[in-house]
């Protein structure tokens, strides 16, 4: 990014949840003069600034900014919105169609993608919503190709995400592309939170909350995993730091985080080498396996596939955007 504070405008309406509100705020609001980059402008904004918003829990809020700020933002966020089966105002309509016809980036969490939806900015798109309004949302704009069974969806100047949590998860993302790997992670540490789940992830899965016995298990598995990145894992490498049988872990490990050991560690290498490539001089071929990747060709097909750019082409974006 350059230089100059780039503005953030979320839309708060009454009765709304405070949590995705909440998120962003944490995310892009608050100061963090220890990154040594131009942190955010953040605008809370509502259809009638100023008058007071109820919030869900008993809560009172009341956003200083209008729409008119709302629709002048660098990135415009809809954080979901008050009924899935009702109109979004048409106020609120014209102010997304406004943002996004003058370049913003326009943003969704959990139901926040009906209202972008009713501009017509999601027509021939594939987004993601929360699981539980995937279907409606399908139904009420036919045109729009809704994946229920992803984190978030970036499609460049549109990004989408599932529900709350998955927030956190797209905001980061967002951090990340606008500041690079290590500002994000330091974000998460912050926020103790995992500095990355990749967008692909299933967003809903059964049994997902297992014993805790097993839960420490997998978690010193991971932890073990991603101290040796650089050496070679298998799974009955990660097994045995769980103690744990191998099938019994993978069985576990799928409960926990809805995807694969391998895969998983696989990821873990992929997002390692990111601050490699931003800030360091080393050679294509020499990240991946600086990282633990057994090959050039490996690595430039996992990065592609979780980036969905390859390694040269993500060091000459992420260089370009530092010095724009």
């Amino acid at each position: 990014m350059s230089s100059r504070r780039h503005s953030i405008a979320v839309l708060a309406f009454d009765g709304m949840a405070p949590f995705e509100l909440g998120g962003v705020v944490e995310i892009f609001g608050l100061p963090r003069p220890e990154l040594d980059v131009p942190w955010y402008e953040l605008r809370v904004c509502a259809a009638e600034p100023g008058r007071p918003l109820r919030s869900l829990g008993g809560l009172t809020l009341t956003a200083s900014h209008g729409l008119d700020a709302f629709a002048s933002a660098d990135t415009v966020m809809a954080v979901s919105v008050p009924d899935v089966r009702g109109e979004v105002p048409s106020d609120v309509v014209s102010a997304l169609r406004e943002a996004h016809a003058r370049g913003a980036r326009v943003v969704s969490i959990c139901s926040g993608a009906f209202a972008l939806a009713a501009a017509g900015l999601l027509d021939g798109r594939t987004v993601t919503t929360h699981w539980r309004y995937a279907d409606l949302l399908q139904r009420r704009f036919p045109s729009v190709k809704v994946d229920a069974d992803v984190l978030y969806v970036d499609d460049g100047d549109i990004l989408t995400s599932a529900g709350s949590a998955a927030g956190l998860d797209l905001c980061l993302h967002l951090v990340r592309k606008d500041h690079g790997a290590r500002v994000a992670n330091a974000v998460a540490r912050r926020l103790v939170i995992p500095p990355h789940r990749e967008g692909g992830q299933a967003q809903y899965v059964e049994a997902a909350v297992p014993e805790a016995a097993r839960d420490d298990a997998v978690a010193r598995s991971m932890a073990w995993a991603l101290e040796h990145l650089a050496s070679p894992i298998t799974v009955a490498d990660m097994a045995r730091q769980a103690h744990l049988a191998p099938r019994t872990f993978i069985r576990h490990f799928g409960r926990q985080t809805g995807t694969s050991p391998l895969r998983w560690v696989i990821v873990q290498r992929v997002m390692a080498t990111l601050p490699l490539l931003e800030e360091g001089t080393m050679p294509i071929e020499e990240v991946g396996a600086a990282v633990g990747f057994d090959s050039p060709v490996t690595f430039r097909h996992h990065f592609t596939r979780a980036m969905k750019t390859s390694p040269s082409a993500y060091r000459r974006t992420f260089r370009s955007e530092q010095v724009s």
